[in-house]
């Protein structure tokens, strides 16, 4: 699946419809993600929704994000 030659029509009702879960931490702005229809992944900024579209992921390119902070890469030097 390339992310980049998905039908904008389809992007925009998966997120109209998509289940967005939320981080369990009680925060004010928090990270959101939906698991959408073809292997699609998307995340958002709950302090920003509507404003800023959400990026959009593969499921290999989000298991590889998510794999990244587990071992501590994506950490600020």
């Amino acid at each position: 699946m390339n992310k980049n030659e998905l039908d904008p029509t389809w992007v925009e009702s998966q997120l109209r419809d998509a289940q967005w879960q939320t981080s369990s931490s009680g925060g004010q702005t928090c990270v959101q993600v939906a698991f959408l229809e073809q292997g699609i992944v998307a995340l958002r900024d709950s302090k920003n929704i509507g404003k800023v579209p959400p990026h959009l992921f593969t499921d290999e390119e989000y298991d590889a994000f998510i794999g990244g902070i587990l071992r501590g890469e994506l950490r600020r030097r």
